[in-house]
């Protein structure tokens, strides 16, 4: 757990203690349903976490009383932004069953009761509007936005989790900034109308 410590400023404010063993009790339960269900190949659990809330050294995200997080998967990133930012509401859409039920099984054990998980495709969900929108290797920029249409306003950022192709990505888009940690490229677009 020194590592994260060592890698994650904005943990100096905040209670290490509680952050560590919600950590410990995901990789868990984690490995659990690894077992059986395959949910994630990741050769480096930390590395994963790290990266989830890695952005937070550089943004400040208190900001965000709801949050969507599109394609959950095992909880990459929301999980444990989660952890942090218990003042938001998250809503995590999550379509795959298996990774749906892992992801409730973690709400409960971790106590996170501003967790939302939702078995369903972003797109198929009757809209509402939050103040964040995040995703984490899902998609291009440009499909991402428009599936996410309806539950954005000018008031939304988009955080994503963008590798080397990020300009790409971004095309025509201006209102973005971007801050980088080794290979990542955390994007954060403004929603200005």
């Amino acid at each position: 757990m020194n590592e994260y410590k060592q890698r994650l400023n904005f943990l100096k404010e905040k209670s290490y203690d509680d952050f560590f063993c919600k950590i410990k009790q995901y990789k868990q339960i984690l490995q659990k349903f690894n077992r059986i269900h395959n949910l994630t190949h990741f050769a480096n659990i930390d590395e994963n976490i790290i990266d989830s809330v890695k952005i937070l050294d550089f943004y400040d995200l208190h900001f965000a009383k709801k949050i969507i997080d599109v394609g959950s998967g095992a909880g990459f990133p929301a999980v444990f932004l989660a952890c942090i930012l218990n003042e938001s509401e998250f809503f995590l859409f999550e379509p795959n069953a298996k990774k749906a039920s892992f992801l409730r099984v973690v709400k409960t054990e971790l106590g996170l009761l501003n967790l939302n998980i939702i078995k369903e495709k972003l797109q198929n969900y009757p809209k509402f509007k939050v103040d964040l929108i995040c995703s984490r290797a899902l998609m291009d920029i440009a499909p991402l936005i428009e599936l996410c249409q309806g539950f954005y306003d000018e008031n939304t950022t988009f955080l994503l989790y963008k590798g080397s192709q990020v300009y790409e990505e971004l095309g025509q888009i201006k209102n973005y900034k971007i801050f980088n940690d080794n290979f990542r490229n955390y994007c954060i677009l403004q929603m200005k109308g």
